[in-house]
């Protein structure tokens, strides 16, 4: 079980707009493991709770992407198709984006959609991109957890500005090869950074629902 936390930061540090988050780290799918916290033990007799609201869209989340990965991407490469993914498909032809960046263009989405009532992001210990680390203090701790204990989900409360937000990070697997190889020989990658393999935790998938308007 995880205990529940509350850390306080400001909404400048993680560049938050009407409480709404968006960025991307990887590609992968995880196990759920519930955890029950404070928030959660509180909200049954008000409706769904937000760890279950979150395990949800989750779900959702991990599916598309898993799809689009493994029978999409890794399809078209192990074909030789003429159409191939690229990290820099908006400026070449005949390309289609990564996984994570199909996340990415999903998240900004939803952050632009005040109706939508959460914010997701996908960051990683090891970013390829800088945009990608973790900031906040919960953000840093959830992404240690999930590293340290593959297959269970971290869980807790964090306040951003004058919100406060329930949080869950999700261990994001590697379950596609073109995932893995990119990670493993991208110019980005950092000597210290681990060579990832099927089933490895690349990063984190990051969900906030606000508790407060």
């Amino acid at each position: 079980m995880i205990s529940l936390r509350t850390i306080t930061i400001s909404t400048a540090l993680l560049g938050i707009g009407c409480g709404a988050l968006a960025t991307l780290a990887g590609c992968g799918s995880s196990e759920t493991v519930a955890a029950p916290t404070r928030a959660s033990e509180a909200a049954k007799t008000e409706g769904i709770s937000p760890q279950t609201f979150a395990d949800s869209v989750h779900a959702v989340m991990m599916a598309d992407r898993t799809v689009y990965a493994k029978h999409v991407v890794t399809r078209l490469k192990k074909q030789n198709a003429p159409v191939a993914p690229s990290e820099y498909w908006e400026d070449e032809e005949h390309k289609i984006p990564l996984p994570a960046q199909m996340f990415r263009m999903g998240a900004e989405l939803v952050a632009e959609n005040p109706e939508a009532g959460f914010s997701y992001a996908l960051k990683s210990k090891w970013p390829l991109n800088p945009q990608n680390k973790a900031v906040s203090p919960m953000e840093i701790e959830g992404l240690e957890f999930v590293a340290e204990n593959p297959g269970k989900n971290f869980y807790g409360e964090e306040k951003i500005g004058d919100k406060t937000y329930y949080t869950a990070v999700y261990p994001d697997k590697a379950v596609a090869q073109a995932c893995w190889e990119c990670h493993n020989n991208h110019q980005n990658r950092e000597a210290d950074y681990p060579d990832f393999k099927e089933g490895d935790v690349m990063g984190g998938v990051i969900v906030r629902v606000p508790l407060n308007k």
